[in-house]
């Protein structure tokens, strides 16, 4: 005796579709100015990406552009901050970073941008907690496009990864535009060789 439900799965797989392949991705290929096209769309996100400078440069940035009694955090080797993360469990103790400099996995051209896999940022909260992002990111590791981004990481790998493509911003608070609401009030980005 089949009960209703066997009938309603027995019409079901009767009237299934032949499975059809996936189109194909279109290719939109960035070729040239790889470069001067992230500073575009990072400018567009209003943040800044910076080129043709080294740590050294970035470390100096730091002391020209945030007093020595606020908070920074480096995750990058060569650059020095004043807070250490290795101590950190709560990420609620992140709360008073004023700077935390990163490095990036991938940068996409189109609109700007940059894989943080967790592995590069211990805490999921740390890039939108602190005040103030720099990030380095290698330039022969710009893409043109999502399309290119999602071929290169690993989605379905274990851990978290973000995108994150400039400061906060947020135009729902009576319409007008207010910059840091819900992350970081600054992005610059280090485009290094």
């Amino acid at each position: 005796m089949n009960s209703s439900k066997d009938a309603i799965i027995t019409a079901i797989k009767k009237n299934k579709p032949d499975l059809l392949p996936l189109p194909e991705h279109p290719e939109f290929p960035y070729e040239n100015n790889l470069i001067e096209q992230f500073q575009a769309s990072i400018k567009l996100n209003g943040g800044a990406a910076r080129t043709g400078e080294g740590k050294m440069a970035i470390q100096s940035y730091l002391k020209e552009n945030f007093a020595p009694d606020k908070q920074v955090l480096s995750l990058v080797e060569g650059i020095t901050g004043n807070f250490e993360i290795k101590n950190v469990p709560d990420p609620h103790e992140l709360e008073h970073i004023e700077v935390a400099v990163l490095e990036g996995d991938w940068g996409v051209v189109e609109n700007a941008a940059i894989w943080l896999p967790e592995e590069k940022i211990v805490h999921r909260a740390l890039p939108f907690i602190a005040q103030h992002l720099i990030v380095l990111l290698k330039i022969d590791r710009l893409l043109g496009n999502m399309h290119e981004a999602y071929q290169k990481i690993n989605v379905a790998g274990p851990g978290y990864g973000v995108f994150v493509a400039g400061p906060s911003k947020t135009a729902d608070i009576e319409q007008s535009l207010i910059i840091g609401a819900h992350g970081p009030r600054s992005m610059v980005v280090f485009l290094m060789e």
